[in-house]
């Protein structure tokens, strides 16, 4: 919990600065999991993890543009960072 508590810190001081990484950071974690997704088939399942990936890595560039409270741009990073990383995993095999 500490971490998170000097990354919130560090991210208040330069949201700005913090957040055009982090859309940076997304986007491209979320197109490699989408590459992986779309070379692992196209079923429903496969479409509906696609649909997951991008909804969570645009709501995140949502969050950035409405300028909302530092602690929820990184909490929502975060997930999309985590979100992103499950599917690649999941579907890298």
């Amino acid at each position: 919990m500490k971490l998170y508590k000097n990354i919130l810190s560090d991210f208040e001081k330069m949201s700005l600065g913090h957040s055009t990484i982090g859309i940076i950071a997304s986007s491209c974690l979320g197109s490699v999991a989408a590459m992986f997704i779309l070379e692992s088939g196209h079923s429903f399942l496969y479409m509906f993890e696609l649909f997951l990936v991008v909804s969570v890595c645009m709501g995140f560039n949502a969050v950035v543009l409405l300028q909302l409270r530092p602690k929820i741009i990184l909490n929502t990073l975060i997930l999309s960072l985590v979100v992103s990383t499950i599917f690649i995993l999941l579907n890298i095999f």
